[in-house]
């Protein structure tokens, strides 16, 4: 198991910029009345990260237990055993100390865990959804960028006061993640708004809660930042059933599936926007079947409309081949910065199997540095 020490070095601050880091702050609970692992745990994060504590981008705290109302003898909702009841009901106030401190430090409060692993340049991410909801006017009050739990939820610094006395207030009705969704649809945010792929992804394999087994893992999860520019996606190959081109190069578990692709078949993403591609990786086949045996990878430029009513690109040129089913490149813009408008996968060699384009990713050039919130 990754200790806090690990967890906060290597799964979270180690994947964020240095720009990022400096514009937010971790603040972790040592809910722990254990006395000892609490001295030993502080210890450690004051030898690790003596320098983010100093600067204030990391704040460690503890609440002592006489502060907690009592989490035994407590109803049995849901017929839960009683010993459940007292440790969700003691995480709901855990998370209620927690956001209450938490609420003055930034305009935002991102919920996490400490058994997770986070996607690289998170922060970004969050903060380009955050601006796509504040431009269509969204009313929102809990964005989410993991499907488990209480991992990954994003609140408005406005509403942490509101969500305080709320979690304190019904710390022993129900768990956590029911609380959370009972919050926004108070707030008049009926629907949840659910980003993927993932940010997030549960690590632990065993809960604090009596040591038992916790297998869950979001199957929307991608550890590399997803920055797929907004395309249209084209292809000859005959597709089967709901299994569109499109779903190779969106987040999530989505894949194309054709039947057997001819010599000259392609798929192509025609972006909305010219693009500096600094890295490409395709992946192809499903466990071993129906994997794409012989094609290259090309780059466009100058979009066109085609005679078939699609778009396309007028030049091509090829940046390497498929191997294994796969294909992966990295720091292209160091040979060719310019920008591209195309990016196709085209079949050098008929075959009787189908095949799965499962995953296309594409890297691109930062226009920016992330803004201070």
């Amino acid at each position: 198991m990754c200790p806090t020490r690990c967890w906060l070095e290597h799964r979270l601050l180690n994947r964020s910029s240095p720009e990022e880091r400096a514009s937010m702050v971790v603040v972790v609970l040592l809910a722990d009345f254990d006395v000892t692992w609490r001295v030993t745990t502080t210890r450690e994060i004051k030898t690790a990260f003596a320098w983010e504590l100093e600067q204030s981008q990391l704040v460690v705290l503890h609440v002592p237990q006489d502060q907690y109302p009592s989490v035994t003898g407590l109803k049995r909702n849901y017929n839960d055993a009683p010993e459940r009841v007292s440790f969700r009901s003691k995480q709901n106030l855990d998370y209620s100390f927690l956001i209450h401190y938490s609420a003055s430090l930034g305009r935002y409060y991102l919920q996490l865990e400490d058994d997770v692993s986070s996607a690289k340049y998170f922060l970004s991410t969050i903060r380009r959804h955050v601006d796509e909801q504040e431009a269509k006017k969204t009313n929102w009050a809990m964005l989410e960028f993991s499907v488990l739990g209480y991992i990954g939820k994003l609140y408005k610094s406005a509403h942490l006061p509101l969500l305080t006395r709320f979690l304190f207030l019904f710390y022993q009705e129900m768990p956590c993640d029911w609380l959370m969704s009972r919050f926004r649809e108070l707030l008049t945010q009926k629907e949840p708004i659910v980003f993927k792929p993932s940010l997030f992804q549960h690590m632990g394999t065993y809960s604090s809660f009596q040591g038992t087994y916790n297998k869950l893992k979001d199957k929307d999860f991608e550890e590399g930042l997803y920055t797929n520019p907004l395309a249209e996606v084209y292809s000859d190959m005959s597709t089967y059933k709901n299994h569109h081109p499109k779903l190779a190069w969106e987040p999530g578990e989505g894949f194309f599936w054709g039947r057997s692709p001819d010599n000259g078949s392609y798929l192509t993403a025609v972006f909305k926007a010219p693009t500096v591609v600094t890295g490409i990786f395709v992946e192809t086949g499903s466990q071993g079947k129906d994997v794409l045996e012989s094609a290259e990878v090309d780059i466009g430029r100058d979009v066109m409309s085609t005679k078939k009513g699609e778009k396309s690109c007028e030049e091509f040129w090829s940046v390497g081949t498929l191997e294994n089913g796969r294909f992966e490149k990295h720091e292209m813009d160091k040979k060719d910065g310019s920008s591209s408008s195309c990016l196709r996968i085209k079949v050098l060699a008929g075959q009787k199997d189908w095949v799965i384009i499962k995953k296309i990713r594409i890297s691109t050039k930062q226009s920016s540095i992330p803004h201070q919130t």
